[in-house]
């Protein structure tokens, strides 16, 4: 006959947990303290692959150092290797916002690891003496140490896929920005016609942007590679070998794959959370530079009659549900809104670091799930503006052309040639009357048709001009 549940006991007492979980009884009491986000650890598949990485290296570690047997420690690295490659996700139960600093979070995987690998030595869910999960899972561990580290580890793997949609969002512009090269229209600034450029040009702006983002966002990658696995409690390194920090850092990096340093100070670098403000500056950043490009697209493809109408974007779905024909942008719409959230997240990892006290910061818990948040939304925002929207955009050329030409903006190219005060006139008259600059420059006998001619090309118009000894222009 089968029991339904087992007896666990922690300082607080007995409870029965269910028979058939991996977790135990610290996590029990996680889940009854903390309802908070409705969100659990296990549908971050980065936070329990890191989790379980670290586990693993700690494992070795101390396998190598002589501090833990050799068939407990390849039970513990056995049931690791599951977790990372998938397994058990479902039993990493905690809510991702807890309080205790991350102890929850780190007392999960260590229930969920020692019943894995109990079962692997063919022993039931809860007989920790062959396998416990504080004195071997846990073992030269602390919250303290490992939870930081596994939120470092996990940001990076959730980085490389922000950074790839990145590329993927820069490429689309690229590849816009070679169609549109010989479109010409009127730049514009304070939303008043200045001088020409082309669509193109426009486009490879946004390119550039997301290039700069891309490296900033790397460096800020680098900053979190520094970690302080090793430190336990406080950065002291209490109950570790000497030489445990930097053989166990050193085999994460190895079984990650990834570049991992040890910080020079584990004092500090327990209760510095610098590294998680950097890189929600950065990411804010992304976010209002995203922000300001789907704002240009809305008001390039605004009315369409009654607005600028000089780009189509692709139609993703109707627009109203009381106006016949109606399109809305709604894809810009909607990475619009995740810049705003990644903003506010930002905002609020700013207050969890401030709140930080003595040697340790105890909301590093609403710093990993704001982080988690805004690079998650982030890249499925990359993704879908690229995929759905700038790979579907037209030109009105036909439009554009005509703007160009009755736009008295166009009298800023010719102040090499007939200088600030007759430009003036042409460009105030065109206002005026509505006739083309070049219509007036012309009747004016200010040009003759040839020079006004070579000095209206696109070239001449949208970029430097080459300038010989004698001030000419060529």
């Amino acid at each position: 006959m089968h029991t339904t549940t087992r007896i666990e006991h922690d300082l607080l007492g007995e409870r029965e947990v269910p028979a058939q979980a991996y977790w135990g009884i610290h996590t029990l009491r996680a889940l009854e303290n903390y309802r908070i986000s409705g969100r659990a650890i296990g549908t971050y598949p980065q936070l329990v692959r890191a989790l379980a990485l670290v586990k693993r290296a700690a494992a070795r570690a101390n396998q190598q150092l002589g501090q833990l047997d050799a068939r407990r420690a390849q039970a513990i690295a056995a049931a690791c290797a599951d977790i990372e490659a998938g397994r058990l996700h479902d039993q990493f139960v905690v809510d991702v916002i807890q309080g205790g600093a991350g102890t929850s979070t780190n007392m999960n995987a260590n229930e969920v690891i020692a019943n894995l690998a109990l079962e692997k030595l063919g022993r039931p869910r809860g007989e920790y003496a062959a396998v416990h999960p504080l004195n071997h899972v846990n073992m030269s561990q602390s919250t303290n140490d490992v939870y930081p580290t596994t939120l470092k580890l996990a940001m990076v793997f959730a980085i490389d896929a922000l950074l790839q949609a990145m590329d993927a969002l820069q490429a689309a512009f690229q590849a816009k920005a070679s169609e549109f090269a010989d479109v010409l229209k009127m730049g514009r600034t304070q939303l008043q016609e200045a001088v020409p450029m082309t669509l193109g040009q426009e486009f490879m702006t946004y390119a550039v942007m997301l290039g700069e983002d891309i490296a900033r966002l790397r460096e800020a990658t680098a900053l979190i590679q520094e970690i302080n696995l090793g430190a336990t409690a406080i950065g002291t390194g209490i109950n570790t070998d000497i030489r445990y920090a930097r053989l166990a850092t050193a085999l994460l990096a190895e079984f990650a794959d990834v570049r991992l340093v040890p910080a020079q100070d584990l004092i500090e670098a327990t209760q510095d959370t610098g590294s998680f403000v950097q890189l929600s500056g950065v990411l804010k950043r992304i976010a209002c530079k995203l922000s300001k490009v789907c704002n240009d697209l809305r008001l390039l493809s605004s009315g369409p009659q009654g607005g600028f109408n000089e780009i189509r974007l692709p139609e993703r779905a109707a627009g109203s549900s009381i106006m016949p024909g109606k399109v809305n942008p709604v894809i810009p719409e909607v990475v619009n809104q995740i810049a705003f959230e990644v903003i506010g997240n930002d905002m609020t990892i700013t207050m969890a670091s401030e709140a930080g006290q003595l040697q340790l910061n105890a909301f590093e818990p609403i710093i990993g799930y704001s982080l988690f948040k805004s690079i998650e939304h982030l890249t499925a925002g990359c993704r879908t503006l690229a995929a759905n929207c700038v790979a579907g955009i037209t030109a009105n050329r036909e439009l554009l052309a005509e703007r160009v030409r009755r736009s008295a903006g166009l009298a800023t190219a010719l102040n090499p040639h007939i200088g600030y005060e007759e430009a003036t006139w042409v460009a105030r008259e065109a206002l005026r009357t509505g006739r083309g600059v070049a219509e007036l420059v012309l009747e004016k006998g200010l040009m003759g048709k040839e020079a006004l001619g070579a000095a209206l090309q696109v070239e001449a118009l949208t970029g430097p001009r080459a300038v010989v000894a004698d001030g000419a222009s060529v």
